[in-house]
């Protein structure tokens, strides 16, 4: 029973990991269309529009991946998050 659950776990993050880099894509594509000015007004504002959705899909997908890395955490017997350390330069 438990790795027909891991296998539909990893099925439906892959799915997300899909979906995300493709909203990314997208919104990666509107922002520069409305930054070269590709658009009149009415297509900017829906261009605008499309990208607050997107917007929201890709922190969704985020905030899942991060409750799934949370999760394996805890699996693990680690209960304190620790901060990412990135370039700050």
């Amino acid at each position: 029973m438990r790795a027909v659950f891991t296998l539909i776990s990893e099925t439906k993050m892959a799915e997300q990991s899909v979906d995300f880099e493709k909203s990314l894509s997208e919104l990666e594509s509107l922002v520069e269309k409305l930054e070269n000015s590709e658009f009149t007004l009415e297509q900017s504002l829906q261009a605008f529009e499309q990208g607050v959705k997107l917007t929201r899909q890709c922190q969704q997908a985020l905030s899942n991946a991060e409750q799934k890395v949370q999760v394996l955490m805890e699996e693990n017997g680690q209960t304190q998050a620790v901060p990412f350390q990135g370039d700050s330069e």
